[in-house]
């Protein structure tokens, strides 16, 4: 009867380390397919630049520091590799937008463009998805991150080398300011 019961508790406790280390891959799992989420919208906010400077361009010559800034971004983006890298170009990226737009508050024509409005239309929902992934991505990283300090868990994370992951967080303060990006007089 003691050799069942021993069998009994070492299943059981087989079991609660097999849902525990599941558990922490399924968190792990999350914060990568956020972070994923996060690369794609950035990606697509990369990818309509150029569209956007080729609007702008004719009205914004003198604006070439803008403009090669923006490029230059890009380039970076290709060699980021980690959340903190990617975060520090997307705050400069954001810094950058803000120029343009200033700058094309200056041109009326520019204002009234169409190709000019639907880029600013498809910027301002890539904005908000951008924004809402940085969130789901910082909720998925939190419940993991926590996941690897409570108990039980944490021994568990601590065996099998479980490594906490970074936040998306903006490290300059005038980035945190709240962006205007309006084409609208």
């Amino acid at each position: 009867m003691g050799i069942i019961i021993g069998i009994g508790i070492i299943v059981l406790l087989i079991i609660i380390v097999i849902a525990l280390y599941n558990g922490l891959v399924n968190a792990r799992q999350k914060v990568e397919n956020a972070w994923s989420q996060i690369d794609v919208q950035l990606q697509r906010r990369f990818d309509l630049i150029p569209n956007l400077i080729e609007t702008v361009k004719g009205y914004m010559e003198h604006e070439k520091t803008v403009l090669a800034k923006v490029t230059e971004l890009r380039n970076a983006w290709a060699d980021a590799s980690t959340v903190g890298e990617k975060a520090n170009l997307d705050n400069q990226l954001s810094e950058t937008l803000k120029s343009i737009m200033a700058v094309s508050e200056n041109y009326p024509d520019l204002k009234a463009n169409q190709s000019f409005s639907d880029l600013q239309e498809e910027l301002r929902n890539t904005e908000n998805k951008i924004s809402f992934s940085r969130q789901f991505y910082n909720d998925s990283v939190t419940i993991y991150n926590t996941k690897l300090e409570v108990v039980p868990t944490n021994i568990i994370a601590s065996m099998f080398k479980f490594e906490p992951k970074e936040l998306f967080e903006v490290e300059n303060e005038e980035i945190r300011k709240n962006i205007k990006v309006s084409f609208d007089k």
